[in-house]
């Protein structure tokens, strides 16, 4: 059984989730701007819903909406909501996307967030539920770009973290739905390593992107400034 992951200000229960809290989640949740004040916020495929409860302390946001297509992970996000201080603020939907779509074809929200599946190697590691979290076939990045357009503000933004091999590829998919990249952070472990992560910032704005680059350590567990600046009011250590 995998132990609950304890934040400053909340819990999160993940051993029905195969996908377990990581980096990614934790970056997304803390990186995406809120300084347009959203009132509602959606997060596609939220998992345990550690992004949604991240924006729900970060922000005053009357509406954040969660949608999840993994049962137990659908199960275990309502009671993570639930445990939380703001339960009343957050709900979870059991959908895919395509439906959840469809049923709000005239909802718009002011900030989309999402922590996409992207192991795309021809690869499955015979636990179905692990490769449904894990694989590009359970959230194709040409779905999420289509309706994150669809389901976003006119002036809201939609936020995303991708491996960086494909940056280029997921930004012309965006563009063709008339999202335009307007931030990018690229991720690194450490100086010397290769970029590993894109985290990306979308609106239907068309301006020439601001570029940034994130070094999460120094040496092992000995993390950036700009790091801990980013997550510190999550994690207990720092």
């Amino acid at each position: 059984m995998s132990k609950a992951f304890q934040f400053k200000q909340f819990k999160v229960e993940q051993d029905q989730c195969a996908m377990k809290i990581g980096t990614d989640g934790v970056l997304l949740g803390a990186w995406a701007s809120l300084e347009k004040h959203p009132f509602s916020i959606l997060d596609i495929g939220a998992g345990t819903g550690v992004i949604s409860l991240m924006l729900a302390q970060r922000s005053t946001a009357e509406l954040i909406d969660a949608i999840e297509i993994e049962e137990n992970a659908y199960e275990q996000c309502v009671d993570n909501f639930e445990n939380s201080n703001w339960g009343d603020r957050l709900f979870c939907y059991h959908a895919g996307l395509d439906e959840f779509a469809e049923e709000m074809e005239d909802e718009t929200y002011d900030l989309i967030v999402s922590n996409p599946p992207f192991y795309d190697e021809n690869y499955t590691s015979g636990e179905k539920n692990r490769d449904l979290a894990r694989f590009t076939e359970a959230l194709p990045f040409k779905d999420l770009a289509k309706y994150a357009a669809q389901l976003l503000a006119e002036d809201g933004k939609f936020y995303t973290i991708i491996p960086f091999k494909n940056q280029q590829e997921f930004i012309e998919l965006a563009e063709q739905e008339k999202l335009f990249p307007q931030k990018i952070t690229q991720v690194k472990g450490n100086e010397n390593s290769v970029i590993k992560r894109s985290l990306l910032q979308f609106g239907f704005e068309k301006t020439t992107p601001e570029i940034t680059e994130l070094i999460i350590e120094i040496d092992r567990h000995i993390y950036t400034e700009d790091y801990k600046n980013l997550v510190k009011d999550f994690y207990l250590n720092l």
